[in-house]
């Protein structure tokens, strides 16, 4: 029989993917002699049993009732009872944490006769009717799918009457009257009563968990973060102990370090007097945790105690949930706790000072989207600004936008292209859609651990939390500040959520300390070099030091290549000569197209040729001593062109007016010559060079020119010459045989031998599949991903901005784009199949990667699987790019040593 319930002594910390991370933890703790309540876990296998079968596995009935009953026997209670019932919560627990994403239902087991035994228990009646409006509004919204907004309109009816916008003021008899409503809520909603059977809530909060895995929110959340959706959650069924039983009991959430510096101490939040929900939520602000110990200084120093054991035990920084039941502190949760950018840096670095872990192990811990965060810019202190409030400063950086009150407005503002600025009281799972698109959150309500802070900081979203000056009215969609400033939607706020400062208006923003260190303006070692800074560069060493992956830059120009080679480029893997005749210079192409006769060829190849040699010579001298790619022209054709229509337009009102140009009329021809229906797969590349004979060879010439002039002064010039689009050994051929005449006739001119490999870019299938053949001929191979996956799939990257793509992605079919995340199953595996076939041609051959893949760290992952030499990317991004280099070393050390 399968297993799919197991008692919280029976796991640990290592069965996670069977029991979730929050089960697996529950376990560990157990195991540690931590206060936890007792309970039991319903697996992953269980959940995606249901969900592939549409109903519980046959078994899981009788493994629940059994551990259910080593729950009762362990409590002394019975789930439910009349006289004095045990209650118990039902949480999900996925493999990686969701935070906010699935459901939770507390107070299972209560009913209308379980209720007054509970009241008697706890000589509270306001607890027990507290507990049991919780349960319904909980079930109603969870279970039942009752719209959330009618039980918070019901509650807020009950506090109006009250004339209080508190729920504790709340006595019994509002609470029973609260009960009430909700119930007829239920029945209005869902047709039937709210379930008076303790086993049914149980049954039913279960499956309910299970459903939650494949609700929207829930699928967004995993595509944003990449967790397989075939993974299934956990069920985390455990005896309630209450922080709602008064002053003396209360609820919190506790970090063993800042979540948003790193910096060591105590921070979390508190809220006497409530259950856990209510800290996430955000109904009531929080006060900071520091204030418990004078509210209750035994658990104060019992909680501290727990925090570093765990800490010490996971050796990580610890998120964790915690309930004081009249002065008995118990441990909800704990998990590696959520942490922006900054922390993750910082923290990695502390615990190697600590001795805790190594550096290897400190470089897993952080990741190159961690580090593009920490080169977001920064809002300038100079600028003059109109502050409008201050905040809790809940997850850094600097983001400004137009204001709106929803998550369906915030997506369809992105959409258009506005940076947008999401704005509630509170966030809540169904705002997460909005949250994705949105440049920052600012919220009225909730501290350092609400749903809108955790889920911000794990995003990397910017997010100001318990603005309490500001009243967001969500129906008027405006939000009402001091002064009686009134902020419509539509209107531009700017947020820090590093110093939870809220500005009208626009702010200017300037490069951060990272982007500055990179650029070499700050010193790590000097005094302008806070924590983070020293963190960054001590982790980029180490990355420096154990990757095999060099890293180049994608550069055009020289300025773009000075400026990589500050961010760390070991060369330059593609300079796209194509960039070089657009614009004005557009004309000296026109006219090698409108040339009729050899001559007019040749002179257009003169003119052209200069241009190319002046960029190229300061690309050498920028890269002294480093590989420089030129790829010869690869665009299509039309795009140095005038557009077919408006040309025929302008010619034949010319021609009305008897203003004919014959030059117009002479490109009129060329370019209906040239026309193609899909310009993207016809007149490019090396059909180019064939095409147009002399083009390669003024652009090889032009290289050859730049080599000898810069050599002169002493530069060290590394020339590589890439061939584009090449679909079949013999284009390439020709085009090297004619590169190769060109340099030796150069050399000869210039009294010194001027070399340079000779090499193509893998952007056709056909080209990656016979590459063993096209190895023959190049010295290097340039895997262009851009185009292979575009070649690959038969859909252009404009089209993942079109209608089509989008869909495709809510259905399910791509987690995310192949253009921004390598597709390893299909274009990788054309990839690995040109590196063993080509490998085994010239063994020597030199493999990279120019593509925007470059910069992307988990294809950086695959390319340094894959055996490629370099990758290359844009100059912004050739941090991330060696630190993903590093981490791919580290982690393929720590699996052959396993």
């Amino acid at each position: 029989m399968p297993k799919y319930v197991y008692g919280f002594a029976e796991g640990s910390r290592d069965m996670k993917d069977l029991l979730g991370g929050k089960g697996a933890n529950l376990a560990e703790m157990v195991g540690l002699g931590l206060p936890v309540p007792p309970g039991f876990t319903i697996t992953t296998e269980a959940c995606r049993s249901y969900l592939q079968r549409g109903a519980e596995p046959p078994e899981l009935a009788e493994q629940v009732q059994a551990h259910l009953a080593d729950l009762e026997k362990a409590m002394g209670k019975r789930l439910g009872h009349p006289t004095d019932p045990l209650l118990v919560s039902v949480r999900s627990g996925a493999r990686f944490s969701m935070p906010g994403m699935m459901e939770t239902v507390l107070n299972v087991g209560l009913t209308d006769r379980s209720v007054a035994g509970l009241a008697r228990a706890a000589a509270d009646e306001r607890f027990a009717w507290d507990s049991y409006r919780r349960l319904v509004q909980m079930f109603g919204r969870t279970v039942l799918g009752i719209d959330g907004a009618l039980f918070d309109e019901a509650l807020e009816r009950a506090k109006a009457e009250r004339h209080t916008t508190n729920d504790l003021d709340l006595d019994a008899a509002d609470l029973r009257a609260v009960v009430d409503a909700f119930k007829a809520i239920v029945r209005a909603e869902s047709g039937r009563e709210f379930p008076q059977d303790p086993r049914e809530q149980l049954t039913l909060a279960v499956r309910a968990v299970f459903d939650s895995w494949n609700a929207p929110r829930a699928v967004s959340y995993r595509r944003q973060e990449r967790i397989p959706g075939g993974l299934g959650t956990a069920v985390n069924v455990v005896a309630m102990v209450f922080g709602n039983l008064g002053p003396d009991s209360g609820t919190g959430v506790a970090f063993t370090r800042d979540p948003a510096t790193g910096r060591p101490g105590v921070y979390g939040d508190y809220l006497a007097n409530a259950q856990g929900e209510d800290v996430v939520a955000g109904v009531r602000n929080t006060r900071p945790l520091t204030e418990l110990e004078q509210l209750d200084r035994a658990s104060y120093r019992r909680l501290l105690e727990i925090m570093r054991i765990l800490e010490r035990h996971y050796r990580d920084l610890c998120d964790i949930e915690f309930t004081i039941e009249r002065g008995t502190l118990w441990i909800l949760q704990t998990r590696v706790g959520k942490r922006t950018a900054a922390a993750a840096f910082v923290v990695a670095c502390q615990l190697v000072d600590e001795g805790l872990i190594d550096l290897d192990e400190a470089l897993r811990r952080v990741s190159g989207d961690q580090l593009g965060q920490l080169m977001f810019p920064r809002f300038d202190a100079e600028a003059p600004k109109r502050l409008l409030t201050v905040g809790m400063n809940a997850s850094p950086g600097a983001a400004t936008g137009v204001v709106v009150f929803d998550s369906a407005a915030a997506v369809t503002r992105a959409r258009s292209g506005q940076g947008v600025i999401l704005v509630r009281r509170e966030t809540n799972p169904d705002d997460l859609d909005g949250m994705i698109a949105a440049k920052g959150v600012l919220t009225s309500r909730g501290g350092r651990t609400s749903h809108a802070a955790v889920v911000a900081r794990g995003m990397g979203r910017t997010c100001v939390c318990g603005a309490e000056e500001l009243v967001v009215d969500e129906r008027a969609r405006r939000l009402l500040a001091p002064g009686g400033v009134e902020v419509a939607e539509g209107e531009v706020l700017s947020i820090d959520g590093s110093t939870g400062e809220v500005f009208l208006g626009e702010v200017p923003v300037v490069d951060s300390p990272v982007v500055e260190y990179f650029q070499g303006s700050i010193d790590p070692a000097g005094p302008q070099a806070d924590e983070l800074v020293r963190a960054v560069h001590r982790l980029i060493g180490h990355a420096d030091a154990r990757r095999r992956l060099q890293v180049r830059a994608n550069a055009d120009t020289g300025q773009d290549a000075e400026r990589a080679r500050r961010f760390g480029a070991q060369g330059i893997g593609l300079c796209r000569s194509e960039h070089l005749f657009l614009g004005e210079r557009r004309e000296l192409v026109e006219r090698l197209v409108l040339a009729e006769t050899d001559a007019d060829r040749a002179a257009a190849l003169a003119e052209m040729l200069p241009v190319q040699r002046a960029e190229v010579i300061e690309l050498f001298r920028a890269m002294d001593g480093l590989p420089v790619t030129i790829r010869l022209l690869d665009p299509p054709l039309h795009e140095f062109l005038p557009d077919l229509t408006e040309l025929a337009v302008r010619v034949g009102i010319a021609e009305e007016r008897g203003e004919v140009a014959d030059r117009d009329v002479a490109l009129l021809a060329a370019v209906r010559r040239l026309h193609e229906s899909n310009p993207m797969f016809g007149l490019r590349g090396v059909r180019l060079g064939i095409v147009l004979p002399g083009l390669f060879g003024m652009q090889v010439r032009a290289i050859a020119q730049a080599a000898a002039h810069v050599r002169a002064d002493g530069v060290e010039v590394r020339a590589e010459i890439m061939v584009p689009l090449v679909g079949a050994v013999q284009e390439l051929q020709a085009a090297v045989d004619e590169a190769t005449a060109v340099l030796a006739e150069e050399g000869r001119a210039a009294g010194v031998p001027l070399d340079a490999l000779i090499g193509t870019m893998i952007e056709l299938p056909r080209a990656a599949l016979t590459a063993g053949t096209i190895a023959e001929a190049a010295q290097f191979f340039s895997f262009g991903t851009n185009d292979l996956t575009q070649t690959t799939w038969g859909f252009s990257r404009d089209d993942v901005e079109g209608s089509f793509f989008a869909t495709y992605l809510e259905c399910g079919v791509f987690a995310v784009s192949p253009f921004e995340s390598l597709d390893a199953e299909g274009v990788g595996r054309l990839i690995r199949i040109a590196v063993a076939e080509g490998r085994r041609t010239r063994a020597d051959l030199k493999l990279g990667v120019c593509g925007e893949h470059g910069g992307d760290p988990a294809s950086v992952h695959f390319f340094h699987q894959a055996g490629l030499d370099y990758v290359s990317c844009s100059p912004f991004r050739i941090p991330i790019a060696r630190l993903e280099a590093g981490r791919a070393a580290v982690l393929e050390r720590l699996e052959s040593s396993r």
